[in-house]
């Protein structure tokens, strides 16, 4: 209902894509009683220069943020974020943390298709996110090609601000992979930020990223995701490089 309502009151400011957790989701959770922990280290190496305040420029900002999960059950996953910032003047700091929660349909072996939706709320400080409250809501679809040659996962994302009653911003995001046996898998991922649903910006205010990735399956409790970006328009981010690394 909320959602419905925040649509309905009008367009608000842009948020940006999430410079900390610049990730597509599957539509699978970690095994039931087993704890999972990601490291997500980002560095925006030529980003924008400008922000309005009290945000920070993203320009030389590194972001390191520690994702421990727990799955429930074969279908719910809980987690959580605590993000750091390195910034350009060489300051380490906090810089927020999530809450989510991630449910998906259990997969069938004859089903090429999977389905989920994750669910955050975090409280960053004021010189990440001016609004300090939000949340995101993103439904997640996968599919594979028949014998798992290709891997397509998208996720439609409603960015959400606490703060004021406004539309929630659309940031799809969608990731293309050949898969490589269980060895790795290499490919492209893009990430959008639209504006605000009903109130979409100008494309040259929007903000779009391809990402080139490599994905590294072959060790049987680490993975890792690693790649480099480029902002597509003026109101992105030149260069952006990211990598994961996964413990389960």
């Amino acid at each position: 209902m909320t959602v419905v309502v925040t649509v309905l009151i009008g367009p608000s400011a842009a948020h940006a894509v999430d410079p900390f957790e610049i990730q597509v989701y599957d539509a699978t959770v970690g095994e039931p009683g087993r704890p999972a922990l990601e490291l997500h280290i980002n560095s925006v190496i030529s980003g924008r220069r400008d922000a309005a305040p009290p945000e920070l420029p993203a320009h030389r900002q590194s972001h390191f943020t520690a994702e421990p999960a727990f799955g429930i059950t074969d279908w719910w996953e809980v987690g959580m974020y605590v993000q750091t910032a390195l910034l350009a003047d060489g300051t380490f700091e906090y810089a927020g943390s999530k809450l989510r929660t991630k449910l998906v349909v259990p997969g069938r072996p004859e089903s090429r298709l999977r389905w989920g939706v994750n669910v955050e709320v975090s409280r960053l400080p004021d010189r990440y996110e001016r609004d300090v409250w939000g949340g995101e809501i993103r439904p997640i679809a996968t599919w594979s090609s028949p014998g798992g040659a290709w891997y397509v996962s998208v996720n439609p994302i409603l960015d959400l601000s606490f703060a004021r009653l406004e539309a929630p911003s659309f940031e799809p995001a969608t990731t293309v992979l050949y898969v490589i046996g269980g060895l790795m898998s290499a490919g492209i991922e893009y990430y959008a930020n639209l504006g605000p649903v009903g109130g979409w910006l100008p494309p040259g205010e929007q903000e779009h990223y391809l990402f080139e990735v490599i994905n590294v399956l072959a060790w049987k409790h680490v993975r890792l995701n690693a790649g480099v970006g480029e902002g597509l328009t003026g109101a992105s981010n030149d260069f952006v490089a990211k990598m994961i690394v996964g413990f389960r």
